[in-house]
Formats: structure tokens, C-alpha cells, sequence
């Protein structure tokens, strides 16, 4: 499935902005324009926001608060905590022309603090934050099949859950602001621990000379499946990372998830293990490789 034979549901044509056009971004703004949505653009690489647009179409912007001139729905989905404050509240942002009542639905993985403190900010301005981290990597944003996890208030998500949908296939409040990155970081606990597993298992069975093709193909049928062993474990046996989530961007995201954990007091040994046995991977020049590729430090 693509952007391009994907069904969409029908939905009032809205006036949106999309900010970030990276490996995520970009795919799920390509979705908004094929439901029908008026998309502006702004990216901090320029020359990626007029290819974007060369292939696509939709109308460019220099800068966020010009991106979010008018627009009903604000979405972002750029690096961390900074990145987010820069494009929303900084001299530019989108906050400066955000019109009274509109919303905006922010994608990047950020601390959950961050995520509280833009939502004062947004009400203290007569406008709404919705904090909608997805999972479902850069397939999912292509296939438009993302998971979205949100936090926020009931009647903004409410009004933005139908255009959300043109590149999910579930999309969640969960809780007040925040709860969105929360529930983001109880996914990469669970995605982490899955895929150190499974390096383990897969190597013990190279090593012990089984082909992990046929191990694969038969235990994918019982409890031990996963996404990941399904998608991911004939890529491993085969020493192939080049596609995917970053090891780095990983480690962005365990830090979070740690950083928030103590705050909580909440005891996560087995994922900050794993988070350094990703900075071994990045000490192996792996930083931009798919978090698959833990299994690299077992062989």
C-alpha cells in the first residue's frame, strides 16, 4: 500500500500545515493532500520542502508562523524538546499566527513535560495541543498505517481525530497533555526489550547452526511472534539495517524514557541495559542503523 491506493475517508476538506517533512513528516503529509486537505508546508531544510512539494504539490512556506497562517490544524513532527519549542513558541513559530481555535497536533517523540508545558502556552492564547506520537515506523507513515497515541483535551481531539485517521489506522486519546509521550515511551520499553530478545535468539540459533529462515518462518506462527520477528528477523539473519528507525533516534527516545522514569521513580533495569547496548551500536559507527541491528554486538 502507498500514499497513493490508500482509501481515505471522507472528511471535510480542512485548511492544514504540516511542519517537518523528514522520514516521518513527510509521508504523512503526502496523505493529508491525497484526503483532499489545502496542505502548507514548512521544513528547516528548504530544498527538502520544494522537493517535497516538486513531486507532490500543496503550497510552501518560509517559515512555521507563515505555514500556520490560517490553517484550521497545525501538525509538527520535528527532532526533540528544542526542536518543538523553536516552531512553536520561538520568534517564527507557529504559535505567532495560529488563529483563534485552531489546533495543533504534535508527532515528535519529546518528554512529556514539554508536551504540558506547550498545551498552557496554547490555551493561555486561545488555541488547543494535542500531543500524538506515533508508532508504526516509516512504513507506517508511507502505508499510512500508524498507531497515534494522544493526550490533550476531549473536544480538540475530537475535531482533529478525522484528519489524523487519513494516515492511521488507530488513533487514541488516552489521557490529559502528556499522556500521548507517556504512552510513546511504554511503546519503546516494549519495542527495545522485544528487539534485544530476539537479537539473542537469533544469533544463538546461527550459531548453533539452524536455518533461521525456516526458525522464523515456523516460530512466527506461535507465541513468540511479533512485529518485529516478522519484519524485521529475516533482515537481521541477513545483516541488513539500512532502512527503519535509527539506533540514534532510539537512544533519543530511551533517554526520554529514563529521564522520566526517575522523575517517577519507577525501576526500568532491563531498558537501560538495552539503552546501552545501543550506544555500543553507535560506537560502532550504527547510529543511523535500524534498531534491529542491536543484534550486531553478538557477533
Amino acid at each position: 500500500m502507498s500514499a497513493a491506493d490508500k482509501s481515505y475517508e471522507p472528511t471535510p476538506a480542512r485548511q492544514v500545515a504540516f511542519i517537518g517533512l523528514g522520514t516521518m513528516g513527510g509521508p504523512m503529509a503526502v496523505h493529508l493532500l491525497r484526503a483532499g486537505h489545502q496542505v502548507t508546508v514548512y521544513n528547516r531544510t528548504d530544498a527538502k520542502a520544494r522537493a517535497w512539494l516538486a513531486e507532490h504539490g500543496g503550497r510552501h512556506a518560509l517559515t512555521p508562523a507563515e505555514a500556520a497562517d490560517g490553517a484550521d490544524i497545525v501538525f509538527t513532527c520535528v527532532g526533540n524538546d528544542d526542536d518543538l519549542r523553536a516552531v512553536t513558541t520561538g520568534p517564527q513559530g507557529a504559535f505567532q499566527r495560529m488563529k483563534a481555535g485552531s489546533v495543533l497536533v504534535d508527532h515528535t517523540t519529546t518528554s512529556a513535560e514539554v508536551a504540558r508545558e506547550l498545551a498552557q502556552v496554547a490555551q493561555s492564547r486561545g488555541l488547543a495541543f494535542i500531543d500524538a506520537p506515533v508508532s508504526g515506523g516509516n512504513l507506517g507513515a508511507i502505508n499510512g498505517v500508524l498507531t497515534v497515541m494522544c493526550g490533550g483535551q476531549a473536544e480538540a481531539f475530537e475535531r482533529v481525530r478525522p484528519v489524523v485517521q487519513a494516515y492511521s489506522r488507530a488513533v487514541t486519546l488516552l489521557g490529559d497533555s502528556g499522556a500521548g509521550q507517556l504512552a510513546k515511551m511504554v511503546n519503546q520499553i516494549c519495542v527495545g526489550g522485544v528487539l534485544q530478545s530476539l537479537a539473542e535468539a537469533l544469533s544463538f540459533g546461527q550459531k548453533a547452526g539452524l536455518d533461521m529462515a525456516k526458525v522464523i518462518e515456523v516460530i512466527s506462527q506461535g507465541a513468540a511472534s511479533s512485529w518485529q520477528m516478522v519484519n524485521r528477523g529475516p533482515t537481521m539473519i541477513k545483516d541488513e539495517f539500512d532502512f527503519g528507525f535509527a539506533v540514534d533516534w532510539m537512544r533519543k527516545d530511551l533517554g526520554l524514557v529514563l529521564d522520566e522514569a526517575r522523575r517517577q521513580g519507577a525501576r526500568l533495569p532491563v531498558t537501560a541495559l538495552i539503552d546501552q547496548f545501543y550506544a555500543d551500536v553507535q560506537a560502532m559507527g550504527g547510529g543511523r542503523l535500524d534498531t534491529s541491528s542491536l543484534i550486531k554486538r553478538l557477533r
